[in-house]
């Protein structure tokens, strides 16, 4: 999505809150990186809507505070799909 990036910005913003998204998923979404991505909702957004950042920084806190989480989950997949390997209840 090229074009103006203030409104870029915004758009991203109501995107991330409405769908709950992470930046790496807003990227895919709108066809950017996630550079493009960070730089929208951090700089551009406080300015042009601080009401939208400060929920966008609430999404991506909550992201930020669960990553542990799910790279975890998605390891155990990766395993379990390949058939070997531990399990979380084999322990170490």
């Amino acid at each position: 999505m090229k074009g103006n990036p203030e409104e870029r910005a915004v758009r991203l913003g109501e995107y991330i809150v409405a769908h709950k998204a992470t930046v790496r998923g807003a990227a895919q979404a709108f066809g950017i990186s996630k550079s493009t991505v960070h730089k929208d909702v951090t700089c551009r957004l406080r300015r042009l809507s601080p009401s939208l950042f400060g929920e966008v920084q609430q999404v991506l806190g909550r992201n930020k505070a669960e990553r542990h989480l799910r790279g975890g989950a998605a390891t155990q997949q990766k395993y379990a799909r390949q058939g070997g390997g531990r399990t979380a209840k084999q322990g170490r």
